[in-house]
């Protein structure tokens, strides 16, 4: 690591549907065991689910900041319908918590106001992170598909802004208004009794040749792999990106922070972190190939890898 300091860790919303109290009990060991410095919560894929979580936001927000968590609310990705509108409406105006845009809409409302903007919105260039800054952003979180060089180039040319890039977790790749998780068991979305909650890390989709591909979501597709950049931490911090972020899986999560944090702090070797992330995240394959420019899916080992014969 060089004198650059050292990025701080945030945790993203849940994108998946658990029960209330799993969603609690997992915000609240957060909140007391991992070195998380600043935690997204709120519904962010589908709005048929706030009403699990919606019981619980309110403990779970003291918890994290008495522990001393910066605490975020997310904002939907999609807004369809005119209930979902007054709900992004009634956050933006009434909450005392910075807000974090997932969709355009909500960047209309927050015009002006102090906010960040999650990995769901297009932010590809620095021109564009500079007019989000100038409308009020203040932390972007960079879409999880640009490659190093990119990411490299629009932090040097938006000085002022702090960027995250997101570092662990299935890529969110695309959101829609109809629900092929239901519809894949026989429901419809205004009837899916909410059978996303089969799957509590998404439900895998295989081509027709068998192959593993994407994962569903309710209405939101995922990467079949899962983004691990950990052999790159030392980079993206010597670029100057402020916040590495971890998407939330059905994994020890306290136990993926530490590796994250010690590997940042150089108190463990990456190699080293990496073989232990699978063994606490076996459910998908590691990937790193957006970073390096590469289909999303890949793996590309670092060169001490190749040099040692160690191919991932």
């Amino acid at each position: 690591m060089t004198d650059t300091p050292s990025p701080s860790l945030t945790m993203g919303p849940v994108y998946y549907l658990w029960d209330g109290p799993k969603w609690r009990d997992f915000h609240f060991r957060i909140a007391d065991e991992s070195p998380f410095d600043t935690v997204v919560i709120g519904e962010t894929v589908c709005s048929k689910r706030q009403h699990f979580i919606e019981p619980h936001l309110a403990e779970v927000t003291e918890r994290l900041e008495a522990a001393g968590k910066t605490v975020v609310f997310s904002t939907l990705a999609l807004v369809t319908l005119e209930r979902e509108s007054r709900q992004v409406r009634e956050l933006v105006e009434e909450s005392d918590h910075r807000i974090e845009a997932n969709d355009l809409s909500a960047l209309g409302l927050l015009n002006g106001k102090p906010h960040n903007v999650g990995p769901l919105v297009n932010v590809y260039n620095a021109p564009t992170a500079r007019l989000l800054a100038s409308r009020g952003a203040r932390t972007i979180c960079l879409p999880p598909e640009l490659p190093f060089t990119s990411v490299e180039k629009i932090v040097a040319d938006s000085p002022g802004i702090d960027f995250e890039v997101f570092a662990f977790g299935r890529m969110p790749l695309a959101i829609s208004a109809r629900c092929a998780h239901a519809r894949s068991k026989g429901k419809i979305k205004d009837n899916c009794l909410f059978v996303c909650g089969e799957e509590p890390d998404g439900l895998p989709v295989k081509t027709l040749d068998r192959q593993s591909f994407l994962a569903l979501n309710g209405v939101q597709t995922v990467s079949h792999t899962c983004q691990a950049l950990l052999g790159e931490l030392a980079d993206l911090a010597a670029c100057g990106i402020s916040a590495i972020r971890l998407s939330p899986q059905d994994c020890d999560m306290v136990a993926v922070a530490r590796l994250y944090r010690d590997v940042l702090d150089g108190t463990l070797e990456a190699d080293e972190a990496i073989d232990r992330l699978r063994d606490i995240y076996p459910a998908a394959p590691l990937s790193n190939g957006f970073h390096h420019a590469r289909e999303g899916a890949a793996w590309v080992a670092r060169a001490r890898d190749v040099a040692s014969g160690a191919m991932a």
